[in-house]
């Protein structure tokens, strides 16, 4: 990175800062679990803690932050795929139903928006549609912080609400559903590099009406973009330097079409894999009557505490899918 010519090929100098953030996302935390295990044997040096003797209270506390901060690590290295690092945008959908429904997809909203403040992660709602009478009827927020997609491909699919509704005046029970969907956020600027190598620039005379100059001149442009294929070329100008700039600039614009249609394709491929908001296609159960109990369809992981869940202690589910999948795409999601 320190060489003159660096920033020669944009496109690759900015791969090699974005491989060097990554891979110092890896050596910071490793550097600092080393520093406190290494701090942690020299207290117990000092202290001359025999192997089965009563621990010191600070060194008590410093083995239960190592514990903690060797985890996080350890989950950590489970997100492997380079989209990980990035943030995340969720989107959040309610079912058929109504009020009821509506109403579960704001809670749903306002559970991911807890969980990111525990995380010291922001939330910002890049979208919000409002319900006719409660709640919403959909909203997209964008969670900044590191790894936040990572962690939060765990939730994408649908999630499904039992209780009794505050919006039936018989207090019966009802069921309802609200999906959910997480897409990294990538660089919205596509920067097109074209190097002199990959073109293959050809001159010749330009045809038809424009006079004796522009017949008898090789004035017109034809540029191949040698590893995309495409072709562009300009002969309404009588100056060759003007027709090159208009063919390099068709060149540009087509480039980054291609490269907008595969970013899109990205996209509607991962949409593709959204889940029906219906019975049977549920990740996650939350029921609130006749008993509290969240459960976790394919971890098979269970916490009582329903509340707690909704107030955002969403990181054992997170965890459990993690360890369960290896860090691989959820079924709503591509990893």
């Amino acid at each position: 990175m320190g060489a003159p010519d660096f920033w020669t090929h944009q496109d690759a100098a900015q791969e090699t800062v974005r491989a060097v953030k990554q891979l110092k996302n890896w050596l910071d935390p490793f550097d600092s679990l080393v520093t406190r295990v290494a701090g942690a044997r020299e207290l117990a040096e000092m202290l001359d803690v025999e192997p089965d003797g009563e621990m010191d209270a600070e060194l008590g506390r410093d083995i239960g932050g190592i514990g903690q901060e060797l985890e996080e690590f350890r989950l950590r290295s489970l997100l492997s795929h380079p989209d990980d690092f990035r943030d995340a945008q969720v989107e959040i959908s309610a079912g058929a139903g109504g009020t009821e429904a509506q109403d579960w997809a704001q809670m749903i909203m306002r559970m991911y928006t807890r969980w990111a403040e525990r995380k010291g992660f922001t939330v910002e709602i890049v979208d919000l549609s409002e319900g006719e009478e409660a709640g919403i009827k959909g909203a997209v927020l964008e969670i900044k912080g590191l790894y936040a997609y990572g962690f939060l491909k765990a939730e994408s699919g649908v999630h499904r609400l039992v209780r009794i509704s505050p919006f039936d005046s018989q207090a019966r029970r009802h069921t309802s559903f609200a999906s959910v969907f997480t897409y990294p956020v990538v660089d919205t600027d596509i920067n097109i590099e074209i190097r002199d190598e990959d073109l293959k620039i050809d001159v010749f005379r330009a045809s038809g009406a424009g006079g004796q100059h522009v017949n008898k001149t090789s004035s017109a442009v034809r540029i191949t973009h040698i590893p995309s294929g495409v072709i562009t070329s300009s002969q309404a100008q009588r100056s060759q330097g003007k027709n090159k700039a208009t063919a390099m600039q068709q060149l540009k614009n087509r480039l980054y079409q291609i490269e907008l249609a595969k970013q899109q394709a990205t996209k509607a491929a991962m949409d593709a894999n959204k889940s029906d908001v219906s019975f049977g296609s549920q990740i996650r159960s939350y029921v609130f009557q006749p008993y509290t109990m969240v459960n976790d369809h394919r971890t098979e992981l269970k916490i009582p505490d329903v509340q707690k869940v909704m107030d955002g202690w969403l990181d054992p589910f997170i965890e459990a899918w993690l360890k369960q999948s290896g860090g691989q795409a959820a079924d709503g999601g591509v990893a």
